[in-house]
């Protein structure tokens, strides 16, 4: 064991805090793997700020890493604000101490001086963004860790544009934690006066923006009879999309009783993640009983919403992250289309492993197709930096991410269930069904299918397996995929594409990032990458052609599938 990791633990145990936790830590110093797991880092900042398993140790959510967090992101706001009065928001999902964790947030800020605005209960992260922004706050952070598994929570940091921390900011934050040497520096003394309670006066004015992207009024009003299946999975959507959904005018939306209550041991799904088909299965049964049209189903923090809709043969089949965000997309411009709304300084966002179908269809539309690094924080700071010269009117991720408009800077589940739902009363109003639009979309477009595999794995040798996998790629790049030559390689931690016909390599105008890309003469490409919030490393398959005849769609989709499991195959995974 490293003297680091025993001595790190030591000046824990030395340290100011409770005398419980004091003993779980000399227990820890009794068993060497779970001392080494619990304090061989700290816990660090990553695509979605940060998240651990829940326990003492400096590599996991507690009081105390949240505490020198909150204080390290109250030093850099004291800094950054000088002379004035720094406001934060705070919010939290149903997670198991989420309010606890929260209330110990805002005890923090306010013994450093600055204002609090804490949600009454649980909200969706969404409309903490959208709280930063309306309040004029500086600063704010929702305790989530989205869709991990019940025994993880997080912290995640906005600056006062609404969106998650970048650079520089990041980085300076945890400067700012890595200064604090002890336990004892952060101020947990709360001042109340400081502290304001909010609640449904922001959660009107929110759905209020919500409702004011709807495109299609009037076929909601026909269809308004549409048979809707949501499952907030036990999480912050049970009050919000319902209620968004209904005072949007749909009057037949059925909340998934067994999954409509708050609760942080999500009874009934391995994983509250709507990407998993396991966490749809009571949604399904439900739907096969009431014969619904449309099954949308939100995660813990009301972030990322999946769902199912009827095949030509009646059955529920699930959509992924890509072919919901394409089809938003293809609703979305060509009710703008319809709707004369274009002026030409348009554009629609989209991260670099998200299906390019979305780049297609904009191109068709006249619109900007821009990409970012993965995650939404990549997507706001794009925003931010186009406001004034471009109209941003949709974006998205594959992990089933969406933002429709840009009055939210992070991905949001209520306005997209509501999107989806008038997408689907769109569809209905003009005698089709959502997937027989999906068809449409892919005939006109290209039919583009992708794959995705996460590989597990977890703790300090797992880092070490996906860091060595990683170089792998890097120091012997495939040559093929799936009997199509590589043509491009792009890695974005060098900051460069290198062309192979050519032998020539470009700089990519990028952040740095752990990610690689490879691009064939056939147009399928492959991605990769080490997960910023979880113990995973992501491969992301992608294979296109073209779908002639609509008659032809299950054939070609077969055939397309067969390019992606060849692609697996020789990535050589197992």
């Amino acid at each position: 064991m490293s003297r680091d990791i025993r001595a790190i633990a030591e000046k824990w145990l030395n340290s100011n805090i409770e005398e419980s936790e004091k003993e779980e830590i000399k227990a820890l110093l009794k068993d060497k793997d779970a001392l080494a797991e619990a304090f061989y880092k700290d816990l660090e900042f990553g695509t979605g700020g940060l998240r651990g398993i829940m326990g003492i140790g400096s590599n996991r959510m507690n009081k105390y890493t949240l505490g020198m967090a909150t204080q390290g992101l109250a030093n850099y706001l004291i800094k950054s604000f000088p002379n004035e009065e720094i406001k934060v928001a705070i919010a939290h999902d149903s997670r198991n101490n989420s309010r606890f964790f929260a209330e110990n947030t805002a005890a923090v800020f306010s013994a450093n001086g600055i204002k609090v605005f804490l949600f009454e209960d649980l909200r969706p992260t969404p409309e903490l963004s959208f709280a930063i922004k309306h309040l004029s706050c500086h600063s704010g952070v929702v305790i989530t860790a989205s869709h991990n598994p019940k025994e993880y929570n997080g912290y995640k940091a906005y600056w006062n544009d609404g969106a998650q921390l970048i650079e520089p900011h990041d980085k300076n934050v945890i400067a700012e934690v890595n200064a604090i040497k002890s336990i004892d520096e952060v101020k947990f003394e709360s001042n109340p006066k400081l502290i304001e309670t909010i609640g449904e006066e922001i959660d009107a004015i929110y759905l209020g923006k919500v409702k004011s992207q709807c495109l299609s009024p009037d076929s909601i009003k026909n269809q308004h009879d549409l048979n809707i299946i949501y499952s907030p999975i036990h999480g912050t959507g049970y009050k919000m999309v319902p209620r968004c959904l209904k005072e949007l005018g749909f009057t037949n939306v059925h909340l998934l009783e067994e999954q409509s209550t708050p609760d942080g041991n999500f009874p009934t799904v391995v994983y509250p993640n709507p990407e998993e088909k396991e966490a749809l299965n009571l949604a399904i049964k439900k739907a096969k009983e009431i014969n619904a049209e449309l099954i949308m189903a939100t995660d813990p923090d009301s972030d990322r919403v999946g769902i199912a809709i009827k095949d030509n043969k009646g059955e529920y089949i699930l959509l992924n992250g890509n072919q919901t965000g394409s089809l938003l997309t293809y609703y979305t411009l060509n009710r703008w289309q319809e709707l004369k709304k274009f002026k030409g300084n348009e554009c629609v966002i989209k991260t670099i492993v998200t299906t390019d179908l979305i780049r297609d269809i904009a191109e068709y539309y006249g619109v900007t197709c821009y990409d970012t690094l993965t995650g939404f924080k990549y997507i706001a700071a794009l925003i931010k930096q186009l406001e004034g010269k471009e109209k941003f009117i949709i974006g998205g991720e594959e992990s089933y991410g969406y933002m429709v408009g840009d009055f939210v800077r992070d991905k949001d589940a209520i306005a997209s269930c509501a999107m989806i739902a008038e997408m689907c009363a769109y569809a209905s109003d003009h005698g089709q069904s959502l997937y027989e639009m999906l068809i449409e979309m892919y005939s006109k477009f290209g039919f583009y299918k992708e794959r995705l595999i996460s590989i597990t794995k977890k703790g300090m040798k797992g880092e070490e397996e996906i860091k060595n996998m990683m170089s792998n790629f890097r120091e012997n790049p495939p040559l093929s995929f799936a009997g199509s030559n590589v043509e491009k390689v792009t890695d974005y931690q060098k900051g460069t594409a290198y062309m192979i016909k050519t032998n020539k390599t470009e700089s990519i105008d990028y952040p740095k990032s752990n990610v690689l890309q490879f691009y064939t003469a056939n147009g399928y490409k492959v991605s990769m990458r080490p997960s910023g919030t979880e113990p995973k490393i992501k491969f992301y398959l992608s294979a296109n052609t073209k779908l002639a005849k609509v008659a032809d769609y299950e054939k070609v989709s077969k055939e397309v599938d067969a390019l992606l499991d060849k692609i697996e195959q020789e990535l050589n995974l197992n």
